[in-house]
């Protein structure tokens, strides 16, 4: 039999497995494309990547919290591939610095709806 990793490529034997040291500073996309050009998607390639419903990602952009979709003609809208997965590893790195940061989940003290008694905040 064979050993598997006599066949794999170079590149993958270096990375750093997951739950293991150094694992956290692999980006999750490449920094650069292979391609000679910038890459755009189309909507059904945008949701394959981000998983949120249509109007979060509108109002998002609205904002100016998620980059910007345009027109390729009057009836083709994109987004810059680049700028998409520069979002998504932003996102990332902020939430594994959140988690570091804090041990447990968001303070419930401060909801404005259904705010926490007293006495069931003590348990």
């Amino acid at each position: 039999m064979r050993n598997n990793s006599e066949h794999a490529s170079p590149a993958l034997l270096r990375l750093p497995l997951p739950k293991t040291e150094g694992y956290a500073d692999v980006p999750q996309f490449l920094t650069k494309t292979p391609l000679p050009f910038r890459r755009t998607i189309r909507r059904y390639e945008l949701h394959r990547i981000v998983p949120l419903a249509e109007t979060t990602i509108y109002e998002m952009e609205q904002r100016g919290e998620f980059p910007r979709r345009f027109r390729l003609t009057a009836r083709c809208v994109v987004w810059d591939l680049e700028e998409v997965e520069a979002w998504v590893e932003a996102r990332k790195q902020a939430s594994r610095a959140n988690r570091e940061n804090k041990a447990s989940g968001p303070d419930v003290r401060q909801r404005k709806s259904r705010p926490v008694q007293a006495a069931s905040a003590a348990r």
